[in-house]
């Protein structure tokens, strides 16, 4: 008899661990479990300790990415809940995915919960990343948020010529560019340059002079201008800073490597350059644009030519008393020229510091 209430004492037993869950040796019995699936989202995980107190994941939020580089960034979190037991490992974990998880890169930045702060490196220029804040108790491994950012080309910051225009720039080996091409209307000292219309006048002009495509946006391709506008004592470039001569622009196809410079210079895609805009991936953040350029033969109205087939960029390097280097880069190709132009032809203008 004394066996018969044993054995049933026995059965009780084990239909309530059946019930409950698995022991967790030493420390809890598990209630109810939802494993962190593929995309990295959580269920609602939680474990019943000795003591019978439900413990569940740590609740956090991550950072907004800050301190952004061609290479690094800014993240970490703020962990608000502990889920009533220690986290033992925190951190960020990125990729360019959404959703990241510990299995992808990721920091470890110390223990417990409140604000921390994590430094992401070894990232790739001008490339999205999502970022997640992590936090491991117990219990498992919680995530905050989603936030993304983009990598940026490295730079020596912003320049703002005299016409209030403010530009982004690109360092590209050892020089700095501006990374947009010019639009300033005055000379450095607030002087006004000549604007004209006529293509006729345009073409005999041996003063400063600049014009622009009516039809096309000149926030995006900037102004073209003639070589006398560019080489006046009264510099069109910012203070610190000079319109390229021929010279820099070597420095810069050489570093680029010879063959494929034009490529490396030329912003990607088929919005703003003519299919098929063979070669082109920006890879040095230069971001030409095909701006064309402006004579009295031009084939357009008002003599304005090949906008979205050709870039033209002057140089203030002088190749005979009526003739001047300017880079050419084309839509069908990869490479980069130095080539000879009329010192009256309206071309584009980059800058570089100093």
């Amino acid at each position: 008899m004394k066996i018969v209430k044993l054995v049933f004492l026995l059965l009780i037993l084990v239909n309530k661990i059946s019930a409950q869950g698995v022991t967790k040796y030493g420390e809890s019995t598990t209630t109810s479990t939802n494993f962190v699936n593929k995309n990295g989202q959580i269920g609602s995980t939680s474990v019943l300790n000795k003591n019978g107190q439900v413990l569940t994941l740590p609740t956090l939020t991550t950072t907004a990415a800050s301190s952004i580089t061609n290479n690094s960034a800014t993240s970490g979190g703020n962990i608000t809940s502990n889920g009533g037991t220690t986290i033992t490992a925190r951190g960020v974990c990125w990729s360019k995915t959404a959703n990241p998880t510990i299995t992808n890169s990721k920091t470890t930045d110390g223990t417990g919960t409140g604000t921390f702060t994590s430094a992401i490196t070894s990232l790739s220029v001008d490339t999205t990343y999502h970022v997640r804040a992590y936090a491991t108790n117990s219990v498992g491994t919680a995530y905050g948020n989603d936030i993304s950012f983009t990598t940026v080309y490295p730079n020596c910051g912003t320049v703002s010529d005299v016409d209030g225009h403010t530009y982004n720039t690109v360092t590209i080996g050892s020089q700095c560019w501006m990374q947009e091409n010019l639009k300033t209307k005055k000379y450095r000292s607030g002087a006004a340059i000549s604007y004209v219309s006529s293509a006729s006048t345009w073409n005999s002009e041996t003063t400063g002079a600049y014009c622009y495509y009516a039809t096309y946006d000149t926030a995006k391709y900037g102004l073209l201008y003639n070589w006398y506008a560019i080489t006046s004592v009264d510099s069109l470039a910012p203070v610190g800073w000079h319109v390229a001569t021929n010279a820099d622009y070597t420095t810069l196809i050489n570093y680029l490597g010879s063959s494929t410079a034009g490529g490396a210079l030329k912003e990607t895609g088929v919005l703003d350059w003519t299919t098929p805009n063979t070669g082109a991936t920006n890879s040095s953040g230069f971001t030409a644009l095909p701006g064309g350029y402006r004579s009295n033969t031009g084939t357009g109205t008002g003599g304005f030519s090949d906008i979205q087939i050709d870039g033209n960029f002057w140089t203030t390097t002088s190749a005979s008393s009526t003739m001047a280097y300017a880079l050419y880069l084309y839509y069908g190709n990869a490479t980069a020229a130095q080539n000879s132009f009329l010192k009256t032809l309206g071309l584009s203008v980059r800058c570089v510091k100093n």
